[in-house]
């Protein structure tokens, strides 16, 4: 089955409103013209989003996303930013689960579970992080791990909300370090992802269900991993806060 790849650029706590209408800018024309055959999301801090989106203008060939959403509808929850916030703002896609989110903020794989049901209500994808560490793969239990953050944050869904989501995997100890899993590493962890839904949520949602790299992503390699039968796309940080490295990115990215 054929699945679209999907490139999407995770700005993390970097870039404000002036400098992400300049890099949206510089974006559209450098990729201009040239051969996309992917689905592009730019995923800003939640104050950058309006100039994003003012900057896209529209343009159907690149979505925006949020990089949180709260489990709660609305209420005294300071601080929160909910569903129907990020629909005010038509996005599309919402990132949940991230390694940063679980580490530091103390999200469990059932708050991920309630975030990941709320935006599927809202109309919104998420893209579901998943991603062992360093210690837990040279302990020999990747895929243990990975199975019991799948079985937590897809508890309760349909095989139809399923196939129709974006799951990332990111090997905790490749992000930020400007180390990569192989491609042979990354396509058989995206092919036990796949497994592992098939077990669970049918063949029909393991073969829909698109599946991404993150972790050190990079024009340079970036061909070589998604040439893999598994890997659907890429979830980057580090190369994609420059719009010269991120449009190499997508427009290799076939």
């Amino acid at each position: 089955m054929s699945r679209k790849p999907i490139i999407a650029a995770n700005w993390k706590m970097n870039i404000g409103p002036a400098e992400g209408t300049q890099f949206i800018e510089s974006f559209k024309n450098l990729i201009k013209g040239k051969d996309v055959a992917c689905d592009v999301v730019i995923i800003p801090p939640f104050t950058t989003i309006p100039s994003v989106q003012n900057a896209l203008g529209g343009c159907s060939c690149i979505a925006a996303g949020a990089q949180n959403v709260s489990q709660y509808d609305n209420g005294a929850y300071t601080g929160e930013i909910s569903t129907s916030m990020l629909n005010e703002l038509n996005l599309k896609y919402v990132v949940l689960g991230h390694s940063e989110r679980r580490q530091y903020f103390g999200e469990t794989d059932a708050i991920i579970n309630s975030k990941i049901k709320k935006a599927i209500a809202a109309g919104i994808t998420p893209i579901f992080c998943i991603g062992e560490t360093k210690d837990e793969r040279l302990g020999g239990i990747l895929e243990p791990v990975l199975e019991i953050q799948l079985k937590g944050g897809l508890k309760d869904l349909t095989p139809e909300e399923v196939s129709n989501l974006v799951i990332a995997y990111e090997p905790v100890w490749a992000i930020g370090t400007g180390l990569t899993a192989t491609s042979k590493e990354a396509q058989e962890a995206h092919s036990f992802i796949r497994k592992v839904i098939s077990d669970v949520f049918g063949a029909d949602a393991a073969a829909k269900v698109r599946i991404q790299y993150g972790g050190s992503v990079k024009p340079e390699n970036v061909e070589e991993l998604m040439a893999q039968p598994d890997i659907d796309g890429a979830l980057v940080g580090g190369a994609s806060l420059k719009p010269e490295s991120f449009a190499a990115l997508v427009t290799s990215a076939k």
